[in-house]
């Protein structure tokens, strides 16, 4: 896949990275294993549990459906700027979210299947795995398309790539924001009319992104991963991929429900949080060993 924003990436380096599994390890296990298992347990420890009588059961189980919908996807994208603000390592950061991508692909549907049904929330495999084909598969088969056709007409040139990139840098960010925007759009009057509401929501949502970077980034810490590996590594599990999460949502639920709103929730303490952990990672970065 392309993605414009680690232009500079010295694709030969990829190829040492299998002699360094570490990190990869800890993000397949907190990304797959641990992740949307934890943010199901939460939600529904919220929403069934501490905000009884705070919230209708019905909509509580929109917005348990919306939190799983968020803890099922890691981040594909905005992770390479956590990862440039606390000086990742960039190639390193590229493999482990193309494993991201490629294990999403077959793991995203039957983990929101299953967590879904766990909490008695009937969904239709047509639309979550249409979702996973339009969001996933396609970006992912055109990224790399395109990267086989520049180096190709280059005749081998990687430098190529790094062009394109840079060219459609401006895009994608424009395109980013574009998306943000309209998804606040669609739900402003909510947010705007039911702040304590809102607040709820984001409750759930933060406990999950301090807890994921915290188990990620202590592991990376005692297997001794150099650091530039271990900040990404740790950002990777906690950001989200809320493109498919609220399209998922939409699909699923509808443009104006609980379950889209609370996918827009996690937009809306994202970078906040994502922010104060690159803090974080920074301040904390003499006590890696790499």
């Amino acid at each position: 896949m392309i993605y414009p924003m680690m232009v500079g990436v010295d694709f030969a380096s990829i190829r040492d990275i299998g002699s360094r599994p570490k990190g990869l390890i800890i993000t397949i296990v907190v990304n797959w294993l641990i992740k949307p298992f934890t943010m199901a347990a939460i939600a529904v420890l919220f929403f069934d549990h501490i905000y009884t009588g705070l919230i209708d059961a019905a909509d509580a189980e929109q917005y348990i459906a919306g939190l799983i919908l968020l803890g099922a996807a890691p981040c594909t994208a905005m992770v390479f700027v956590w990862s440039q603000l606390t000086r990742g390592d960039p190639a390193y950061t590229l493999v482990q979210v193309s494993v991201n991508d490629l294990i999403m692909i077959v793991a995203f549907a039957p983990i929101v299947a299953l967590l879904l049904g766990v909490t008695d929330i009937l969904v239709p495999w047509e639309t979550l795995l249409l979702s996973v084909v339009l969001y996933v598969v396609i970006p992912l088969a055109a990224g790399w398309l395109t990267r086989r056709a520049l180096v190709a007409r280059s005749g081998g040139d990687i430098g190529s790539v790094d062009a394109f990139t840079a060219l459609l840098k401006p895009f994608s960010i424009i395109g980013l924001l574009a998306t943000v925007v309209l998804l606040f759009a669609f739900q402003a009057q909510t947010i705007v009319g039911q702040p304590v509401l809102i607040v709820l929501i984001a409750i759930p949502i933060i406990i999950q992104s301090y807890g994921i970077f915290a188990v990620a980034y202590a592991a990376a810490w005692a297997w001794r991963v150099p650091h530039n590996i271990a900040a990404p590594c740790a950002l990777i599990g906690t950001s989200n991929f809320f493109e498919l999460a609220v399209a998922v949502a939409i699909g699923l639920f509808g443009l104006t429900s609980g379950a889209a709103l609370a996918t827009v929730v996690g937009v809306l303490v994202e970078v906040p949080v994502m922010l104060s952990l690159v803090a974080l990672a920074n301040r904390t970065r003499p006590r890696f060993t790499g």
